[in-house]
């Protein structure tokens, strides 16, 4: 297993301060790339990503991700946006409630991991009225944005790793 692979997605943190350097086309087509490489019940791959650099689009989604105002600084802002209905026609109601919201975490993870290893910062943003959301990006009735990730170049010292929970807090042994 390659420990250098290990130790740089175990140092992914979440970003909250960016510079005004932008990011090229070039390099945030890569993170999409990495990021469809994500798995998907059934390969559905319900998902869209909207790629937003407008100035005021930017400030229309902080302001519907509760004023936090640090998302408007970042030079590239994407939205993944969950299409459940792409899920449930082969999954019913558990693929359009469930599977379809499980498949767009697993986009963002690799996102945000994409972007970490491109040497940007960024952030899981998912504390946002989903209706303001919606009407900043102006998405077609059927998509529901479900994470707000902004990306840029880290303004600043990292901060340092959050604490994480032990593994004997959180992994429970089958019970047979």
């Amino acid at each position: 297993m390659n420990e250098s692979c290990l130790d740089t997605v175990k140092s992914r943190c979440s970003i909250r301060k960016f510079g005004n350097t932008d990011i090229s086309e070039e390099n945030v087509n890569a993170i999409l790339e990495v990021g469809f490489s994500a798995p998907s019940a059934g390969n559905r791959q319900p998902w869209r990503v909207v790629v937003v650099r407008n100035k005021n689009t930017k400030s229309a989604l902080a302001e519907a991700a509760l004023n936090q105002k640090f998302l408007a600084q970042a030079p590239v802002v994407l939205v993944v946006c969950a299409v459940p209905e792409e899920s449930a026609q082969r999954y019913g109601e558990r693929g359009k409630t469930l599977y379809v919201l499980q498949d767009t975490a697993a986009l963002t993870q690799n996102l945000l991991l994409a972007a970490h290893m491109k040497g940007y910062g960024a952030c899981w943003i998912g504390a946002f009225d989903e209706s303001l959301a919606a009407k900043a990006i102006d998405v077609p009735e059927g998509m529901r944005p479900v994470v707000i990730i902004p990306i840029g170049f880290i303004d600043g010292p990292v901060p340092e790793r959050r604490h994480r929970r032990p593994l004997t807090e959180v992994v429970v042994s089958e019970r047979f």
